[in-house]
């Protein structure tokens, strides 16, 4: 199996920096190869899981949960359809990530441990606070 490494540019929500409660960082239904890469939650059950080991840069280990919040697949009425990671405000904080930094995730398909890193945004961009950040998904690291 070949190592593979996503990343995503943090937001203030992600971060916890807006204030405002998110239930975790969002990875949209379209970034199939990134859900292929993260372990396999059955759409059948609501709101399936799975804890993700992951080591980060200082050599600490963390659990993170990915979910599949499907109560639109399972209930009248349901509106939620997505795939998130959470448990992450902790780790944000002890790294000391922040908006515009990105979050690297690196791992084999089908082995349930990770490497994570944040890798800080350039120092030319944080002194321009009142540039505003771009928003951008995931993309694979090649």
């Amino acid at each position: 199996m070949s190592r593979k490494t996503f990343t995503k540019v943090l937001t203030a929500n992600d971060t916890g920096e807006s204030g405002a409660h998110q239930a975790g960082i969002h990875i949209p239904k379209g970034e199939e190869e990134l859900i292929a890469f993260l372990p396999e939650l059955d759409a059948g059950l609501k709101n399936a899981d799975a804890w993700l080991t992951c080591m980060d840069e200082c050599g600490k280990e963390w659990a993170f949960r990915y979910i599949h919040y499907n109560n639109k697949l399972h209930d009248p009425g349901g509106t939620r359809d997505e795939y998130r990671i959470t448990h992450m405000t902790k780790y944000f904080r002890d790294v000391g990530a922040h908006e515009g930094d990105e979050l690297q995730i690196t791992g084999e398909v089908g082995i349930p441990d990770y490497e994570i890193r944040i890798v800080k945004a350039q120092a030319n961009n944080q002194s321009d606070q009142s540039s505003p950040i771009r928003l951008q998904g995931w993309r694979r690291e090649h």
